[in-house]
């Protein structure tokens, strides 16, 4: 289901705001630093400090947004998947070097927009509907709002007399089981029977796509430290 401009600025507002505000209380700090990170997050713009030789913390904020395509269930979708997060994380590097172990928590805006193409028919919950009865067909699947995330790293600047670092994480973020949440526009939406097998759809789908509990990431950049 696609957003509309004010879902979608009321949706970016508590991520932005949040950066801005832990980048607002960390920037004065000494030893801080600026970098820039692709992953399977997105884009990434990160700040990181050290508190000690070897402790150190970051906050970052990440996005990206792809179109494609897809089948669920003999349904022909368009997806949109849409990847938002904020990052708080503590890092140890018990080397008082490059290597680092990191957990934190992340706000988890990650979430995937579907509407259903044009069909003569719908199979929904091994029924038969026609197009007519069931009129645009949308769907939206999202995820916790809180993620925890543990992983390791490698900041090549930290400890280290230099401005220039490369960056490299390699973790796991639990965003929880998917949420399928299913929307038929046309006149048989309101009929109990067709709710019953749109809730079975929404089930299956999710059991399809479960294992994405356990998101992967992995990301790789450059840090320059002040």
């Amino acid at each position: 289901m696609k957003s509309t401009e004010d879902d979608v600025n009321k949706k970016l507002f508590f991520p932005v705001a949040l950066f801005l505000a832990m980048l607002s209380s960390t920037v004065y700090a000494q030893n801080f630093s600026l970098g820039l990170k692709a992953s399977t997050l997105g884009a990434g713009l990160e700040a990181g400090t050290a508190f000690s030789d070897t402790f150190g913390g970051r906050i970052g904020i990440n996005y990206f947004q792809y179109d494609f395509s897809g089948t669920k269930d003999d349904i022909d979708y368009d997806f949109d998947f849409t990847l938002l997060s904020i990052s708080a994380l503590l890092d140890w590097h018990p080397f008082k070097g490059s290597f680092r172990v990191s957990g934190g928590v992340l706000y988890n805006g990650n979430e995937i927009d579907a509407d259903a193409r044009s069909s003569a028919t719908y199979e929904i919950g091994n029924t038969t509907y026609s197009a007519s009865q069931v009129g645009k067909l949308t769907g939206e699947i999202d995820f916790n709002t809180i993620a925890p995330y543990a992983g390791i790293g490698w900041d090549t600047s930290f400890g280290k007399n230099k401005r220039f670092g490369l960056l490299a994480d390699l973790g796991v973020m639990y965003q929880g089981s998917p949420e399928v949440d299913f929307t038929a526009h046309g006149p048989i939406a309101t009929n109990q029977a067709f709710r019953n097998n749109l809730a079975s759809e929404e089930k299956n789908i999710e059991n399809e796509i479960d294992e994405y509990e356990y998101y992967p990431v992995i990301s790789i950049g450059f840090a320059y430290r002040f």
